[in-house]
């Protein structure tokens, strides 16, 4: 592990605190049923947890809080349980009404850690990296009282009429457009914020303007271009689509096998399809030994257990039931985990019937009850060769893969 930047640059003694800001209720990414935009998913995860996984596997000391609005505790929670870096560094306090209240809030939690220098920091800039945040320790410890990470406008800007209209050209030299993390030294930052609130000042948009307003000299560094912030819907997607280009496809495949005893009898039920034959299959239902295993294979692909968690043979319920009802209840549990099915083999091991006359229309079945195409569902039989209990005709085996795609390749 490199030595951490502070060590090899610092001009005066150094410790980090991270205040990551998180209250916020996102409003104006969407409906508030979809939950503030810090925990909407993105590759996956939740946006808080991208960003929290950059901080925590930053190779510095540091002690980062996070403030949440007080509703969120069990969003938090679980957006913290997917951080891949140290999470014991972590601690939680709530917000207040306003972005520069939720700020103070995570700045007065900090003071009993012995913090010299912060960094202010949206939950909601996931694509922050390292190499940024080195630049930011680089610059407070070469005596930097403040330091804004920005980038040059590069759009022609034009100042508006309140009726529509263009007043003027802006001239862009000289402007920039301010990032986050926004870092300083730890106690100017929380002396200006607590004479901020004191004033009853409240329009300050950023945690830089705030330490202009109390007389520090902020020092511009290069930001980076990725570090954008997530404010509308349409920023998120993009932010998911972004991911999910360099993301492994989630593609799982599952198995099931199963077997039923043969007893004598008027047919066997095989796919859903009745074939007239001398023998029965026995079982609780109706002992459809290949959609028993399809089931199986599935409920393997998330992990849901096996078709007796889901129909216990004991329950009374089931007994004689259409083992339809069994896989439309799995494929539906695939969906509700947001997966979709691509493909459903089945291979049937029986001497007798013969399954060929009736396959197209097992592969039709298959297709209806998982809602997928017919060229994605797949039939076969084979004989034991006589060999065996399936041999003697003393029964019919069944072994059953399925391959489904799941939403976001996680981590």
């Amino acid at each position: 592990m490199r030595e951490p930047i502070y060590k090899m640059q610092a001009k005066e003694q150094f410790s980090c605190g991270i205040v990551i800001v998180a209250a916020g209720r996102g409003e104006r990414a969407g409906s508030l049923r979809d939950g503030p935009k810090q925990y909407r998913p993105i590759g996956g995860r939740p946006v808080i947890t991208h960003t929290l996984d950059v901080f925590a596997t930053w190779p510095e000391e540091k002690t980062i809080v996070v403030v949440i609005h007080p509703d969120d505790e069990a969003l938090f929670a679980q957006a913290r349980s997917r951080v891949s870096g140290d999470t014991s560094v972590i601690t939680v306090v709530h917000g207040g009404p306003t972005r520069q209240l939720s700020v103070l809030a995570g700045l007065k939690a900090l003071e009993n850690f012995g913090i010299t220098h912060v960094m202010i920091h949206d939950a909601v800039r996931p694509f922050i990296d390292h190499t940024l945040l080195d630049r930011c320790v680089l610059a407070l410890t070469q005596g930097s009282d403040a330091v804004l990470p920005a980038i040059a406008v590069a759009d022609t800007l034009k100042r508006g009429s309140p009726d529509g209209t263009v007043v003027e050209t802006v001239p862009r030299a000289g402007l920039f457009g301010a990032q986050t993390p926004q870092c300083f030294r730890f106690a100017p930052i929380l002396d200006a914020h607590t004479n901020a609130a004191a004033s009853g000042r409240s329009d300050f948009t950023d945690d830089a303007s705030i330490a202009e307003w109390a007389g520090l000299p902020v020092t511009l560094i290069e930001g980076l271009v990725d570090n954008v912030k997530l404010t509308i819907k349409r920023d998120i997607a993009m932010a998911d689509e972004k991911l999910n280009r360099h993301a492994l496809p989630d593609v799982r495949t599952g198995n099931g096998y199963d077997v039923h005893q043969l007893v004598d009898g008027n047919g066997v039920t095989l796919c859903g399809i009745f074939i007239p034959h001398d023998q029965t299959l026995l079982g609780h239902s109706d002992a459809d030994v290949a959609l028993h295993a399809l089931t199986d294979a599935l409920l393997a692909t998330c992990g849901a257990g096996d078709i007796g968690d889901h129909f216990p043979p004991s329950d009374p319920q089931w007994k004689g039931a259409a083992s339809r009802i069994f896989l439309e209840h799995a494929a539906r549990i695939v969906r509700d985990n947001g997966g979709t099915i691509m493909n459903a083999d089945v291979s049937l091991i029986a001497e007798a019937p013969k399954v060929g006359p009736h396959r197209l229309a097992m592969r039709e079945n298959l297709a209806d009850m998982l809602g997928i195409s017919l060229d994605r569902c797949s039939v076969k039989a084979t004989t034991n060769e006589k060999i065996g209990f399936v041999g003697r005709r003393e029964g019919i085996a069944a072994i059953a893969t399925a391959t489904v795609v799941y939403a976001g390749g996680d981590k």
